[in-house]
Parts: C-alpha cells; sequence; structure tokens
C-alpha cells in the first residue's frame, strides 16, 4: 500500500480534531472513521491504527470535552473562604461553559454516549466535576452546621446539578424563544436561579449576591 499522502504528524490528535469538526459541521450521525480519513486525506485504514471502532473516536472527543469543562469549572475564581459564594461561582461558571461552549455541552450532557464500562478514560474528568461540586456543598454544609453526611451531600449536588442544567438546556433550546421573553428577563435568570438555589441550601442571602 502506498504511503499516506500528507499524513499529519499526530495523526491519533489530528483524528480526534476532525471528528469533533465533522460532529460540528454535519452532526454527530455523520460520523465514521472513513469519514476522518477521507478529511485528513489519509488512508480509511489509518485511523484504526489509534481507533478500533466509531465508537473509541467518539469516546476521546467525549473525554476531551469533559477534560476542557473541568478545567473551565477549575480554572473559575475561587473564594475559598465564603463556601457559598465559590459554589456559587461554580454554577455560574456551568452556565458559561454551556453559552460559550454549546457543542462540547450537547456532546457532554445530551448525546448518547459508548458504554462508559467499555470506555473507562471517557468519563474520568466528568466525574472530577462533580467531585468539584460535592466538595463545594460539603464546605457549604459544614459552614452552615449542617449534617455533611456522603448520602446527603451528593443529592445536594444532584439538585443543584439538574437545575443549572435545566436552565442551560432551556437556554440553549429553541422553545425558549416563543416565549419571547425580554432580554432582561433572560439574564437574571442565572443569577435569580442561584439565588433559588441558595436558599433551598440554607444560605439565606443566596438571593443578594451579584451575578
Amino acid at each position: 500500500m502506498p504511503a499516506d499522502r500528507g499524513r499529519p504528524e499526530d495523526l491519533k490528535e489530528a483524528c480526534v480534531t476532525e471528528a469533533l469538526a465533522i460532529i460540528a459541521a454535519t452532526g454527530l450521525e455523520t460520523l465514521s472513521l472513513r469519514e476522518v480519513a477521507r478529511r485528513l486525506s489519509v488512508s480509511h485504514q489509518a485511523p484504526y491504527r489509534h481507533f478500533p471502532s466509531r465508537d473509541h473516536i467518539l469516546s476521546a472527543v467525549v473525554a476531551r470535552a469533559f477534560d476542557h469543562f473541568s478545567a473551565y469549572l477549575d480554572s473559575r475564581q475561587q473564594v475559598p473562604d465564603n463556601p457559598a459564594q465559590d459554589l456559587r461561582g461554580m454554577g455560574l461558571a456551568y452556565l458559561s461553559y454551556a453559552d460559550e461552549h454549546p457543542l462540547q455541552y450537547r456532546l457532554m450532557f445530551a448525546t448518547p454516549l459508548p458504554n462508559p464500562a467499555d470506555h473507562p478514560g471517557m468519563m474520568q474528568s466528568a466525574r472530577h466535576a462533580f467531585t468539584l461540586l460535592e466538595q463545594g456543598v460539603a464546605r457549604m454544609r459544614a459552614t452552615q452546621g449542617q449534617p455533611c453526611t456522603e448520602e446527603l451531600v451528593t443529592l445536594d449536588a444532584l439538585f443543584i446539578w439538574a437545575a443549572l442544567h435545566g436552565l442551560a438546556g432551556i437556554r440553549g433550546g429553541c422553545a425558549i424563544t416563543t416565549l419571547r421573553l425580554s432580554s432582561d428577563i433572560l439574564g437574571q435568570a442565572p443569577a435569580h436561579l442561584l439565588g433559588r438555589i441558595g436558599q433551598a441550601m440554607g444560605n439565606p442571602c443566596g438571593a443578594k449576591a451579584d451575578g
């Protein structure tokens, strides 16, 4: 077989980048290793050297999205001496990420994913992101003198995630446009949601903090 013409120096990395570009341009259903090879101008067998199947390259793309998302949360301005404000900042970072990176957000949270048991690295950063949330909840509960069992912390973390994901999904969808809400209302929604979460979590000042 003749050598691949114009083969990228780092074929594995190029395949992941091109796979994301395919999803962005024409949708997840069009992703295939053959299409990745065609767009990279390499033989159709070349991507198989790194990815045995479509699921393997999709899991790599999703893992990269979770890596980026977790790093985004880690890079937020942290407030270690004020757990409630720190948790609020994490919530704002979550919503900002969904707004700024809608494709990656949909891949992580609105896409049928390959079986995590077959692709254990795919969800590693996802677990890190959820652990950050649990740690924030635990710090706030401890500061307020609330029970801080592992079960309660996880349940509160799921409550916060569900609320944030709900708003992110609504703002990223088409249905909300039918309501003809003002830009002012939509702009206030994140701070209002986080304030209500703060109140539900026992932080009476949650609704007063700036968005």
